[in-house]
């Protein structure tokens, strides 16, 4: 919607906007929440409260898939419709809708109050399906037994399993509890973990409001906590893979870039809770520079990191397909399905979607009558051409 002038809608101070709609320590800059979806598109392109938090996870959409298709280039990697790399697209999902849900949810919020609340219902979604997306790639590229391979196949494929005795699975690990933790748990450990924070997250918008951003914070450490499992065990634990093979030298950068993931996302959160440096000096951050689009930024380092840490697993593997490590009668992880990748995540989207719905109603019972009184109220006290 635009003025009768032709001017675009006036960007507002905190003083009149809804209450709902008012970021602390931020002053200047809001837009109403009654613009159209093309007045949205429009803004970002303009010099919003919320510009700088819609390109500091667009652009990086774009950095992302430059250095994702990488890996299919690599020699001796199969095609990349090729069930090994049903993990690594199941991250990449992970981690696109991830940033296009949290951009998009900062462009469009100002639709109307209803609008803002479902943009970011949909935003944790996304986050919590990442954390399952990251799982899936842990679990097949750096899980203790991801370098193991089958003896004496026949089929000449590397994901073949056999059976094997009980104590034989329990003795390969340094650490023989987490045994039954990995080959049982640790995916549907991510699910419910990522499912808990969804549905945390989206409370703290209708309650909690006090200390949401702790509380936000704070939730998602505990699916990093049970994702980042299998890299902790191998941190913990000797490499798979010879000192003297190439495998060994291509895996060994992965300790270095996960402990630069957990620091840009300890920053991250540190920006996202103190509010700094907005909370120092409020109305001088408005446009650029705030704590939130900090945020944004330490927050996809973190996941650069990460996908680099990946990639230099899965060419670990690649380097040693025949990979042996004593007792040499165990077999590897069974290999990755669609059932086991796409249909996890379909699950959990699934759930999620749900879970978006039921708190998308419950907002809109609370905020369609504020949306609709706005809309009355609004163009008679901010529409006037001078």
């Amino acid at each position: 919607m635009l003025l009768n002038c032709g001017q675009p809608l006036p960007l507002l101070r905190h003083t009149d906007v809804p209450p709902r709609v008012i970021e602390n320590f931020i002053l200047t800059g809001y837009r109403f929440p009654n613009y159209s979806l093309k007045d949205c598109l429009l803004s970002a392109f303009r010099p919003t409260n919320e510009t700088g938090n819609f390109w500091t996870h667009f652009l990086p959409v774009f950095i992302f898939l430059y250095y994702f298709v990488e890996v299919f280039g690599w020699e001796g990697a199969p095609p990349g419709d090729a069930p090994f790399f049903y993990p690594l697209w199941n991250y990449f999902i992970g981690v696109f809708c991830l940033l296009m849900a949290s951009s998009l949810a900062h462009l469009l919020n100002s639709m109307s109050l209803v609008v803002r609340e479902v943009c970011f219902f949909v935003d944790y979604g996304t986050i919590s399906a990442y954390t399952v997306g990251s799982s899936l790639a842990y679990y097949y590229y750096i899980h203790p037994r991801a370098g193991i391979v089958e003896t004496g196949g026949h089929n000449g494929s590397h994901m073949d399993l056999k059976p094997e005795p009980s104590g034989a699975l329990t003795s390969f690990y340094a650490i023989p509890e987490f045994s039954v933790f990995f080959e049982t748990f640790y995916i549907p450990s991510a699910c419910v973990v990522a499912i808990i924070c969804v549905l945390s997250c989206c409370n703290t918008r209708q309650r909690w409001r006090k200390h949401r951003y702790v509380i936000r914070t704070l939730v998602f450490l505990l699916p990093f906590l049970v994702s980042s499992t299998p890299v902790f065990y191998r941190l913990l634990t000797r490499s798979p893979y010879s000192t003297t093979s190439t495998s060994f030298a291509a895996s060994t950068s992965t300790s270095s870039f996960f402990y630069r993931h957990c620091l840009w996302l300890l920053v991250s959160a540190v920006f996202n809770i103190s509010k700094f440096p907005e909370r120092l000096a409020p109305g001088c951050f408005d446009i650029w520079g705030h704590s939130h689009q900090w945020f944004h930024c330490c927050t996809f380092l973190s996941i650069l990191d990460e996908l680099h840490m990946i990639k230099a697993e899965v060419r670990a593997i690649l380097l040693s397909p025949t990979l042996l490590l004593p007792p040499a009668t165990l077999s590897r992880l069974p290999g990755p399905t669609v059932l086991s990748t796409y249909g996890v995540m379909l699950f959990l989207q699934t759930t999620i979607i749900s879970i978006i719905v039921w708190f998308s109603w419950r907002a809109n019972c609370i905020y369609g009558p504020q949306r609709d009184q706005l809309a009355k109220e609004h163009p008679k006290k901010h529409l006037k051409c001078h």
